[in-house]
């Protein structure tokens, strides 16, 4: 087992190492016109711009990703319980899943920009949108998950739904709810910056793009985009890093349930 994980971060380290070539090559070479700059010229314009305008930017945009995040995911999950508690309501609360699945964000954000006079609220709801179909069918997947005997267990004791909810179906959702949020996190990250895009604020990684584009600064926008990326791979490590743990604990709370 550790012979393959080991496996695995060595065929990582040697795809990005690969990718990272490439992309010099493409740069120092000027393939596409100059439109892709080398690794060295974003590294560069990262340091001349300084420290506190990537801060000031990007505060501003993990903040909303992180507030969408938590009311997408939140509601994602309480439509899943809804749905199990109430069998008869799954048509409608999947209906509503797939309409904000397929529905292009550039789509809904003018009604949206309508609806919510606050720039922020747009923001946030954009990035609620963007995470919620994959954690509601990934919670609603792990909640249906239970062997029919352990429910039949708790009934024969006398437990209700709720009881089973509790006892049974939370803990087998566990992983399956894990595993959507860690793709609902970097998720969220793009939903905040797309309605950045269209909602132009003040501060946030989607303006400071816009203007870079305006100003022809191509390393700028490589920057910020590559930055954005990393926010988003840093909160899909860290929810990994939370599900490796609570996926050890659920599996050990079943075994003594």
């Amino acid at each position: 087992m550790d012979s393959g994980g080991g496996g695995r971060w060595q065929a990582g380290v040697a795809g990005i190492v690969g990718l990272i070539a490439l992309w010099w090559i493409a740069g120092a070479l000027e393939w596409f016109h100059g439109t892709i700059p080398t690794p060295g010229a974003v590294l560069s314009t990262i340091a001349d711009t300084g420290a506190t305008f990537y801060v000031e930017n990007f505060s501003a945009t993990v903040e909303l990703a992180f507030r969408g995040f938590l009311w997408g995911n939140g509601l994602a999950v309480a439509l899943a319980i809804l749905v199990v508690l109430i069998p008869p309501v799954e048509g409608l609360a999947t209906q509503l899943a797939i309409i904000s699945y397929c529905t292009p964000i550039i789509a809904v954000a003018p009604i949206i920009q309508v609806a919510f006079a606050e720039v922020q609220t747009m923001i946030v709801f954009l990035a609620a949108i963007s995470v919620f179909f994959t954690t509601m069918i990934g919670t609603l997947t792990g909640l249906r998950s239970p062997h029919k005997g352990s429910l039949d267990l708790v009934r024969v004791y006398g437990g209700g739904r709720l009881a089973q909810l509790w006892r049974v179906r939370s803990v087998s959702a566990l992983p399956n709810t894990l595993a959507a949020l860690k793709i609902a996190a970097p998720a969220a990250v793009l939903g905040a910056v797309l309605g950045e895009f269209l909602a132009m604020p003040e501060k946030g990684a989607g303006p400071a793009m816009i203007v870079a584009q305006q100003r022809g600064d191509i390393p700028e926008v490589w920057a910020i985009a590559l930055i954005s990326g990393a926010i988003a791979g840093v909160g899909y490590a860290v929810v990994a890093v939370i599900a490796r743990f609570a996926t050890r604990w659920s599996a050990g709370t079943a075994v003594l349930r």
